[in-house]
């Protein structure tokens, strides 16, 4: 197996981000609401993120849940995030936008990766990646637009399912683009995951379960939608898990 893969850690809070770094995380990506897979941070976030970690942080732009094709409004409400993100600090962003056929929107994504570009920072496409039609032709496109690392699952559920294409992705790359697979990741099959993949970075969450005692006199109020899950629960980064991933990624 490899030797020193890095380890980039899925985060949904700044405290989660905290938690990763202590267990030995390298680099964070920071998001809200990872019941959607990951959206925008608030601008306090970044902030303290930046101020609180001496890590690299990536953070996400996408405006909703639900696909990756967005209206005028969503569009603008990205490249303002993106403006703010940088303006904040983050050491990168991570994006995607996609077409109504699931074709990769080059237009609007090479307005974002100039963006970022013009600030000196990393550019990230995210898992949308995973529902296009044709992932060589996306690749390619990402690449000539400039993208420096590709975030994917080998457009399957999970990483080990998707170890064939990410291997292909990551030969067909070579030096011009780093194929960083994510999604599914557990230490029970990070090292085959490295070993049949070639990969050299690798992004994986692990999150465990904390109690908020504060809502216990009225356990019936509920302050979600149709799902109503438990509201003295959330999950936050598990640094010892972390921890036996770090320790994984740095061995031989």
């Amino acid at each position: 197996m490899a030797k020193n893969v890095f380890l980039e850690v899925c985060c949904a809070s700044v405290e989660d981000a905290m938690e990763a770094q202590h267990g030995g995380a390298q680099r964070v990506e920071l998001n809200s609401s990872m019941f959607f897979g990951g959206l925008t941070p608030s601008p306090g976030s970044i902030m303290q993120a930046k101020k609180r970690l001496d890590i690299p942080v990536i953070v996400m732009i996408r405006p909703r849940g639900g696909g990756f094709c967005y209206t005028e409004v969503e569009y603008d409400i990205m490249r303002q995030d993106t403006r703010s993100a940088l303006q904040y600090g983050a050491d990168g962003i991570i994006f995607g936008i996609l077409q109504p056929d699931g074709t990769i929107d080059v237009r609007r994504s090479r307005t974002i990766v100039e963006m970022a570009r013009q600030a000196g920072k990393e550019i990230v496409f995210h898992r949308a990646f995973d529902v296009t039609p044709d992932p060589f032709e996306a690749l390619e496109q990402l690449i000539e637009m400039g993208v420096h690392r590709l975030l994917t699952s080998g457009q399957e559920a999970s990483v080990p399912e998707g170890i064939p294409l990410i291997k292909k992705l990551i030969e067909k790359a070579g030096d011009r683009m780093e194929i960083m697979p994510g999604g599914g990741i557990k230490p029970s099959n990070l090292a085959l995951v490295i070993e049949q993949t070639g990969a050299k970075t690798i992004h994986i969450a692990a999150f465990k379960t904390k109690i908020d005692p504060s809502c216990q006199h009225r356990p019936r109020v509920t302050f979600g939608g149709c799902l109503y899950p438990p509201e003295n629960q959330y999950d936050l980064i598990d640094r010892d898990a972390i921890r036996t991933v770090s320790e994984i990624c740095s061995s031989t």
